[in-house]
């Protein structure tokens, strides 16, 4: 796919940054390059591949579930402005 001058301004004011005349080129190069690997990258048949959360297939180690902190809640509801039945009590901001 080829980008345009126009297209890379539109692309570029979309994102919200500033381009200068003479970076334009070298940008409509790059993304077009970028968008061609995208579209050969969608051309691949990917239908007999099964989906995988990680590249390694491997199982995942996990830290034990343990408690590791004690219960503070008291001292921090002392901190507090206002505190009601053990919550944070704050203004109605929804209405």
């Amino acid at each position: 796919m080829s980008l345009n001058a126009d297209d890379i301004q539109k692309i570029a004011h979309l994102a919200r940054l500033a381009v200068d005349e003479d970076e334009i080129t070298s940008l409509q190069r790059d993304l077009s390059n970028i968008l061609d690997l995208v579209e050969q990258m969608q051309a691949v048949d990917t239908s007999q591949v099964r989906p995988m959360a990680h590249p390694l297939d491997m199982p995942q180690r996990l830290r034990p579930d343990e408690v590791t902190e004690t219960n503070q809640r008291e001292r921090y509801l002392r901190n507090a402005p206002a505190a009601e039945n053990g919550l944070f009590l704050v203004p109605k901001v929804i209405e």
